[in-house]
């Protein structure tokens, strides 16, 4: 962003006209009902659960299982709040299990963009929903094949790019 404003490629009013403010919203709101999550014992509640169940699985099962849940929340809610809630609990699940926590943090931001088989899960699939004529097992129907698609290969490839 800094190299566009100073290179002159727009200017700072431009620059601040295209924040979303809803979006901006969202995401603050978020924040702190993922803080509430952690506060209130809600993530230790899932990390105490999740861990025995994940606990000595290879590196690429763990980014699977990761995906998974995050991609399925991300079809049915907002990818933004998916991002907020999910994090703090695999960065508590990796403290746990004794892994790094960033390859579990990367698994959820691929997963919580990989919206595809829904028209809610993502704000552009809503907006093409209605005038596109379309129907929802249309997007199952697309849509699945993509998950799965970035399913495997975020399971292939995070664990090669990162040390668990």
């Amino acid at each position: 962003v800094a190299i566009v404003l100073v290179t002159g490629c727009i200017d700072a009013e431009e620059a601040f006209s295209s924040v979303d403010g809803r979006l901006l919203g969202l995401l603050f709101g978020m924040l702190g009902v993922g803080a509430g999550l952690e506060h209130s014992g809600a993530v230790d509640m899932v990390v105490n659960w999740a861990a025995p169940v994940l606990k000595g699985l290879p590196p690429f099962a763990l980014v699977f299982c990761v995906y998974v849940a995050t991609s399925f929340l991300t079809e049915i809610i907002s990818n933004n709040a998916v991002a907020v809630i999910v994090t703090p609990v695999v960065i508590g699940l990796a403290q746990t299990m004794g892994v790094d926590p960033r390859p579990l943090i990367v698994t959820v931001m691929i997963g919580a963009s990989a919206a595809f088989a829904t028209p809610i899960g993502y704000q552009t699939n809503t907006l093409v929903y209605g005038p596109g004529g379309y129907r929802f097992t249309d997007f199952v129907r697309f849509g699945l094949p993509l998950n799965l698609i970035s399913a495997a290969v975020c399971t292939l490839v995070v664990p090669l790019l990162y040390d668990f």
